[in-house]
C-alpha cells in the first residue's frame, strides 16, 4: 500500500509530489459540463477573450481536484477512511490550459481519534503551483486515516 498509516504522520513532515499534471482545455470544458458549470469563463474561448484574461479560466473546482488527486499516492492511498473536511481553499493565481501543475503537502496536525481507537486524523495543506512556480490553489484537507492493522482495536 503506497499511503501511510495514521502512526506515519508528523506534524510538520512535507511531502513533494512527483506527480505532474498539464492541463488541457478538453479537461476544463468537459469537467465543467459533466459538473453542470455552463460558466462561459471557462467553457467558452469567444467570451472569455473578451475578459481580463484574454483566455478560458481553468475550473478551479478541477484544480482542487487535481491538487488533491496528486497527493493521494504519497500520503494516503489505501489508508484513508475518508476526508472530514476541506477548508481555507484559496485559489491565489488562474490556472490556464497548457499549464503544468505540481502538488506539495505538508502535515499541519495529527491527533488519535476519540472516538475510533487505533485510528486518528490528520490535517494536510496541499499547495499547488504551475511551471513557473508560481502558487495556484492551496487547500486544508482532514482526513480521518486508519492505524497500522496491528493496532486496529488499540487505544
Amino acid at each position: 500500500m503506497a499511503g501511510l498509516y495514521f502512526d506515519e504522520f508528523h506534524t510538520g513532515q512535507a511531502f513533494h509530489h512527483p506527480l505532474s499534471r498539464t492541463v488541457t482545455e478538453h479537461d476544463n470544458i468537459s469537467f465543467s459540463l459533466m459538473t453542470h458549470n455552463p460558466q462561459p469563463l471557462h467553457i467558452d474561448a469567444h467570451f472569455a477573450a473578451q475578459t481580463e484574461f484574454g483566455q478560458p479560466l481553468f475550473n478551479s473546482m478541477y484544480t482542487l481536484a487535481i491538487l488533491v488527486g496528486m497527493s493521494v499516492y504519497d500520503t494516503t492511498l489505501g489508508t484513508t477512511l475518508g476526508n472530514l473536511a476541506m477548508n481555507d481553499i484559496t485559489f491565489p493565481r488562474p490556472v490556464f490550459a497548457g499549464d503544468t501543475l505540481r502538488a506539495h503537502t505538508k502535515v499541519l496536525s495529527t491527533r488519535p481519534s476519540k472516538s475510533r481507537p487505533g485510528q486518528g486524523i490528520v490535517e494536510f495543506e496541499h499547495t499547488a503551483s504551475n511551471q513557473k512556480g508560481e502558487i495556484v490553489a492551496i487547500c486544508r484537507r482532514t482526513a480521518l486515516m486508519m492505524g497500522r492493522p496491528e493496532k486496529q482495536g488499540e487505544e
